[in-house]
């Protein structure tokens, strides 16, 4: 890593990215702060300094993750071909039990969600999900395909991921937590 920076008592590095953009942007990938920048920015420390708070909050927000899954070792073993079955079983169960219908699934690795669900009615997982404990597996499927019933994120949704998974928070926490786990355990 090459730059490091010190807010409050963290001491926090991070890498400077030229890029094509029209406006810089910060973001922490693989848990590690990038700052991304127009080819001919001259504004470094200005927006380090600008968003202090914000890589602060974030920092605390990942290393508190990492510190909370410490003990919990990613399942590195399942297969794509065993994660396929697996999905396309609960997809299966998922489907009867909710009374809808999928046309296809896929698996392939996205860059910032676990899953989604075209409008064709096509369930997409993220192959990452294989480092993740089948009961995160199950919730993951469940969430997408509730998206048949409802698309946004609304009250109605979440009243029927609820029914299923009372506690649903404690599932979207700990995704998060994984997600931070695996950006850091497998070279992404």
């Amino acid at each position: 890593m090459g730059k490091r920076i010190k807010i409050s008592n963290q001491e926090i590095g991070y890498q400077v990215s030229y890029r094509d953009v029209e406006y810089p942007r910060l973001e922490f990938k693989t848990g590690s702060l990038v700052l991304i920048l127009p080819r001919d920015s001259k504004s470094e420390e200005e927006i380090i300094k600008k968003h202090k708070d914000w890589i602060y909050k974030k920092n605390n927000l990942i290393q508190s993750a990492l510190q909370d899954l410490k003990n919990e070792k990613l399942n590195t073993k399942r297969t794509d071909k065993e994660l396929g079955n697996f999905v396309n079983q609960q997809a299966s169960d998922f489907s009867r039990k909710l009374k809808v219908d999928i046309n296809k699934v896929f698996l392939r690795r996205m860059k910032s969600k676990w899953g989604s669900l075209s409008s064709r009615k096509n369930l997409t997982i993220n192959t990452f999900v294989k480092y993740l404990p089948n009961w995160l597996i199950k919730y993951v499927v469940f969430h997408e395909m509730v998206h048949l019933i409802e698309r946004k994120h609304n009250e109605r949704f979440w009243k029927i991921i609820g029914a299923k998974y009372e506690n649903y928070q404690r599932y979207e926490t700990y995704l998060l937590k994984y997600w931070f786990l695996i950006q850091k355990e497998i070279n992404c």
